[in-house]
């Protein structure tokens, strides 16, 4: 008997908890196991407004995945771009641009998600997401050119411009990258004299009625009053009407001048989704508690691309949020369910109590809600790093970023660009890969054309 393929898709919280989880408790003849990501790395997101800030160095919250003491995952250098459930084959498009078909026993998918868009003209030319790697390096280079910029110009129109930065979406990850880059401008304003500090101008936008309504109305307010107090100009009920490469359009009818437009109105669940033809729940593939793919065989979906029924509230069609808390152990539990459908043992539903939320606002500035216990300032700080610190699946990582918040706190900012990607364009498709998945058709032939090769 050959040994049954898993293939898991996707290096995120989802995938990675997945992986881990396969190598320790399957034996090495009982199964392969592949993994396909285009990094061999697992970013650990909820970090990312700190590499956009430069508190934190990219490396630092890139956890390598071959450094694990049992590694045995083959890594495919790769995005999937397309499942076809009935013949068992993902089809990989390789970081070199090449189609491969990869065969499956079980599959796991965590294809995560993307940054959601609307269709607002201008839109996916002009802003930039926080979602990889890639976009908040590219973001902070880009904050800090605009300030060197706006320095070096004698134009007083194009200096305003420079120097006014629009982020969209008050969840968690516009907040907390509004809240750092300010930090990040303000702490310039003594590098660069000739800048007049009344020029800097942070706006936070969102079409919601309250920034990060998850925390309750006390620490929502709390967050607000803090990021008010700071100088950053909160709009509630507003988005974008139009994006220029100079200026954006509020809803409101206001037009600022501001050549940074930061995006993060949300998430959808990764195109990858569309191509296997099931059902969906507002985009997240519909699965069961033990997060198998109804009518499919050997089919597992989790994390932010699954609408993964939450059996602690006790709603009828209540599913877990896309956080990364549910991902992690959702990725456990999916590994549990593909060992136990290999020795044929009955499968477990999935079941977590949210454990409350954690949003650090830079510097001494926190919000969290541990357990539903309400905390604000250093107490609320020092939970969000405690449980951030935790959560990195590597000592190296927790020594590389313990170590950067030191050094940031001791030495303060470094206003430094790389010029990484600065002669590029840079939109939200280009960082995301956003056009690179198959159309049914397209999967169809690719899957007929390789056929000969397996049989």
């Amino acid at each position: 008997m050959a040994r049954p393929k898993i293939l898991v898709v996707g290096a995120g919280f989802a995938g990675v908890g997945a992986v881990r989880r396969l190598e320790r408790n399957l034996g090495r003849d009982e199964a392969d196991i592949a993994l396909v990501t285009p990094f061999s790395y697992q970013l650990y997101l909820p970090l990312l407004p700190q590499v956009a800030s430069g508190i934190l160095t990219p490396q630092s919250i890139a956890v390598s995945l071959r450094r694990s003491r049992r590694y045995r995952t083959r890594i495919i250098p790769g995005g999937a771009v397309g499942v076809d459930t009935r013949s068992k084959v993902c089809v990989v498009r390789t970081i070199t641009d090449e189609m491969v078909n990869e065969p499956y026993d079980y599959i796991v998918l965590a294809p995560g998600s993307i940054t959601r868009t609307f269709d607002i003209p201008g839109l996916v030319e002009n802003a930039r997401g926080m979602k990889t790697l890639a976009e908040a390096a590219y973001v902070r280079d880009h904050v800090i050119a605009q300030l060197d910029l706006a320095d070096a110009s004698h134009d007083p129109v194009e200096r305003e411009s420079r120097l006014q930065f629009v982020v969209v979406g008050g969840g968690y990850a516009g907040t907390e990258t509004a809240a750092c880059l300010q930090r990040l401008t303000s702490a310039a304003l003594c590098r660069y004299p000739r800048l007049d500090p009344k020029l800097i101008k942070w706006h936070l936008i969102d079409i919601a009625p309250k920034l990060m309504p998850e925390l309750g109305e006390k620490l929502g307010d709390s967050a607000q009053r803090i990021l008010r107090d700071r100088g950053i100009e909160i709009s509630l009920g507003v988005s974008i009407a139009k994006a220029g490469p100079e200026e954006v359009t509020f809803t409101d009818g206001r037009v600022v001048p501001c050549r940074t437009l930061i995006w993060t109105a949300g998430v959808v669940a990764s195109p990858l989704i569309g191509t296997l033809g099931a059902e969906t729940v507002r985009g997240r593939l519909a699965v069961t508690p033990e997060m198998t793919l109804p009518g499919a065989d050997g089919v597992f979906a989790l994390g932010d691309a699954a609408a993964v029924p939450d059996l602690t509230k006790g709603e009828e069609g209540a599913v877990c949020p896309p956080t990364a808390q549910h991902a992690m152990r959702q990725g456990v539990r999916a590994a549990d369910n593909v060992i136990a459908s290999i020795r044929h043992r009955p499968l477990t539903p999935y079941k977590h109590k949210d454990l409350g939320l954690v949003v650090d606002l830079g510097g001494r500035d926190a919000v969290s809600k541990p357990m539903g216990i309400e905390l604000r300032g250093m107490p609320a700080q020092a939970v969000a790093r405690g449980y951030h610190w935790s959560a990195l699946r590597t000592n190296v990582a927790k020594t590389r970023v313990l170590t950067n918040w030191l050094l940031n706190a001791v030495a303060g900012d470094d206003f430094v660009r790389t010029g990484f990607q600065s002669r590029k364009p840079a939109t939200l498709r280009d960082f995301e890969y956003t056009d690179a998945y198959l159309s049914p058709d397209e999967l169809r032939d690719q899957i007929a054309d390789a056929m000969p090769q397996h049989h």
